[in-house]
């Protein structure tokens, strides 16, 4: 699946897989060695995430029911926490730089597209 920008009509990732499962949601991308360019985990339902059992940075998007942009964590680093945000309902985990590149802000709605 493909993740767009609807709001500046960017493309975000070309390859988004999708944990929607206990396990998958569970598992996440821990104790993987890299997210490419391109790529993305859509994580459904989730509120917030953690970096634990990761080697390197992502960018995340919280997003509400109505796939608009409720938060947004640049350069989350391995070992942390993600935020709270009020009226997440999902996220997406992204290759770090996604965001600042592709000018992706808190507001902007998205669209997954198969």
């Amino acid at each position: 699946m493909r993740l767009v920008n609807e709001s500046n009509g960017i493309e975000l990732a070309a390859d988004v897989k999708i944990a929607d499962t206990f396990f998958s949601r569970f598992k996440g991308l821990m104790l993987t060695d890299s997210l490419p360019v391109g790529h993305g985990l859509y994580i459904q339902p989730c509120r917030s995430i953690h970096t634990f059992f990761m080697n390197y940075s992502i960018d995340v998007l919280y997003i509400n029911e109505n796939y608009e942009i409720v938060g947004a964590d640049e350069q989350l680093e391995p070992a942390k926490m993600g935020k709270r945000y009020k009226g997440a309902y999902s996220v997406f985990e992204l290759p770090e730089g996604t965001i600042m590149n592709t000018g992706t802000k808190v507001g902007h709605s998205i669209k997954l597209i198969k």
